[in-house]
């Protein structure tokens, strides 16, 4: 089970929203590429970046930190990206900086061609993020209701070619209230690509139970809040998750 912790990005700083909300967000650090080494050095074995203004934008605007973080972690890790994705030439320039996975959500879910471009020109590197809310995906920041089922959109993608599916369940983002498991567990279990899961994450009980259905397909979480709060212990969790999944 990887256990990914994300570095949401908003005016050059570290920062997490509560339910997507752009105006309201906590402040974590105002140096993100130290932040960035300080879950590599807890363990991390993967980190998530999230290009908040880009994702409202819709092209990147926080690449400088983006940039200095990649400097900072260096080749030891590999780094996924999402936010304000919408063409191939972003993906290109991200990927020849350093970055390993590119996430489109958004665009992916508007543009399909552009996404089925994408895992063409690069495959391997391209991760789908899919927002939802009782089963109907989200787009624009989460302000969109769309009327499409999460299930079937994966399952499209997936053929697509696409390395892997994060799934955020957007009214528990942010809040603490624990993982959407039995939705995360049903998208997993329809795909033969491996999902992450995303939104809500509280503490240790939420990992144990990932780990229970780590065999589904689900490879890995998204830590974001709990890990700067402190309601969850990152080094002492990823240690208890590869107790139980070795």
């Amino acid at each position: 089970m990887l256990l990914i912790p994300a570095i949401d990005l908003k005016d050059g700083h570290c920062v997490r929203l509560k339910q997507g909300d752009m105006n309201d967000s906590t402040i974590f650090s105002e140096d993100p590429a130290a932040m960035a080494r300080r879950w590599v050095d807890a363990g991390a074995r993967r980190l998530h970046l999230v290009d908040l203004n880009g994702a409202f934008a819709g092209k990147p605007v926080n690449e400088g930190a983006v940039k200095s973080i990649l400097r900072a972690v260096g080749d030891d890790i590999p780094v996924q990206l999402g936010g304000g994705i919408r063409d191939l030439d972003t993906i290109e320039r991200y990927l020849d900086d350093g970055i390993s996975y590119v996430i489109i959500g958004t665009a992916a879910v508007k543009s399909p061609g552009f996404l089925k471009d994408a895992c063409s020109a690069f495959g391997g590197h391209i991760i789908v993020g899919l927002d939802a809310k009782d089963g109907k995906v989200a787009t624009d920041g989460w302000s969109k209701l769309t009327g499409h089922e999460v299930v079937d959109l994966a399952k499209k993608f997936e053929d697509y070619g696409v390395e892997g599916i994060i799934y955020t369940d957007i009214g528990r983002d942010g809040m603490l209230t624990g993982i959407n498991i039995d939705a995360t567990v049903k998208l997993a279990q329809a795909l033969t690509i491996p999902v992450i899961a995303s939104g809500g994450l509280s503490n240790l009980a939420d990992i144990e139970a990932l780990c229970a259905v780590e065999p589904d397909g689900v490879e890995g979480v998204i830590c974001g809040r709990s890990i700067y709060t402190g309601s969850l212990d990152f080094q002492a969790a990823q240690a208890r998750a590869d107790e139980l999944n070795g």
